[in-house]
């Protein structure tokens, strides 16, 4: 088989440009990621700046978007195409990491993908396959998030427009799409692009709380179990990318140990905890390897919880969120055996 290959010219980056100067001046309602997605990208169908300046691709069997391309083989025989590159927006359902990779091997690995498979009834965690998260993180082309609410999702996606097509980084974005009603996040969207950005919290927190994508939810309200039942001060930290971060900051330390000389870099991930050693625990969807890859590179101890955490049939959220994070400060002394024993009755965990 060819291997196609997508030719990046002037024109790529200008007509990335604007894209980005109209996903970057709508304004968006309150929503979950999956609607500020179909929003976003009905709005650049819809500008006259931007229509006609990307390609736009719906694999899912019942497109919101009729009429549109179903697969990216077009590509493979368009020499226009072929030889000048634009932003690609590519909507699925992906729940396999066999699908996902046969979706990217049509795309030459480039492109927005946008899936939206976590409303869809499944058995999986946020209905992906157990080894798609593993395929995510272990594929260098691909920069994972997991967005937890509409601003977040349009913040990646214009980051995305500016470091792939503006700036001309290999690879793709990817996105997974929940559809559940958000609570209105106070977005950084510059740091949400890297990675992680501080929600709330205390000047002197006990804790600090990591989640992403719909559990963040959960995070928000475990913070305000332990504030209010337990007198705990807590920080909420909103992750859309826990890759992103174990990355950069894998290439931090390795840069630093070459580079001796002169004087150290710092990663996202350590600007935004430090050495406080203030226990950490961090929150997904997905299996807990996904925020496992954080532990080498925080300076705090550090619990991961995910979705195979638990014994079966037992459900991921705030109750077992504040035991954990109460577990965490017991073993540095801040609270006692008691209280787990209490809160493993106040909340019906045991």
């Amino acid at each position: 088989m060819d291997t196609l290959h997508l030719q990046r010219t002037q024109h790529t980056g200008q007509a990335a440009a604007a894209c980005l100067r109209s996903l970057e001046h709508t304004a968006l309602e309150p929503g979950s990621p999956r609607r500020a997605a179909l929003g976003l990208v009905e709005t650049l169908r819809r500008d006259r700046h931007s229509h006609g300046q990307f390609w736009l691709i719906d694999d899912r069997a019942d497109p919101e978007q009729p009429g549109l391309a179903i697969s990216a083989w077009p590509l493979w025989f368009s020499d226009s195409a072929r030889n000048d590159e634009r932003p690609l927006f590519y909507f699925t359902r992906s729940a396999t990491s066999a699908h996902l990779e046969m979706l990217t091997a049509q795309t030459a690995d480039r492109g927005i993908i946008l899936n939206d498979i976590e409303a869809l009834p499944s058995r999986w965690a946020k209905g992906a396959h157990p080894w798609l998260p593993l395929w995510l993180a272990a594929n260098w082309h691909c920069l994972p998030f997991d967005p937890a609410c509409g601003a977040e999702a349009q913040a990646i996606m214009a980051g995305a427009l500016r470091e792939f097509y503006l700036e001309g980084r290999p690879g793709f974005c990817y996105l997974t799409l929940h559809d559940a009603p958000d609570e209105t996040l106070d977005c950084d969207r510059r740091d949400a692009y890297r990675g992680m950005y501080r929600l709330c919290g205390s000047a002197a927190p006990q804790v600090r709380l990591l989640g992403a994508g719909q559990m963040l939810q959960e995070v928000c309200a475990a913070a305000r179990q332990l504030a209010q039942d337990w007198g705990v001060a807590c920080e909420v930290w909103s992750c859309p990318s826990y890759t992103r971060l174990a990355r950069e900051a894998a290439a931090v330390l390795r840069w630093n140990r070459q580079h001796r000389q002169h004087a150290a870099r710092r990663s996202h991930l350590d600007a935004c905890l430090g050495s406080t050693g203030v226990p950490v625990v961090a929150v997904t969807g997905y299996d807990a390897f996904v925020v496992n890859q954080l532990a080498a590179h925080v300076d705090a101890p550090f619990t991961a919880l995910g979705a195979d955490t638990l014994a079966s049939g037992q459900g991921l959220g705030r109750d077992w969120i504040t035991f954990v994070a109460l577990q965490a400060l017991a073993r540095e002394g801040v609270v006692g055996t008691r209280d787990l024993r209490r809160a493993l009755r106040q909340y019906g965990l045991g």
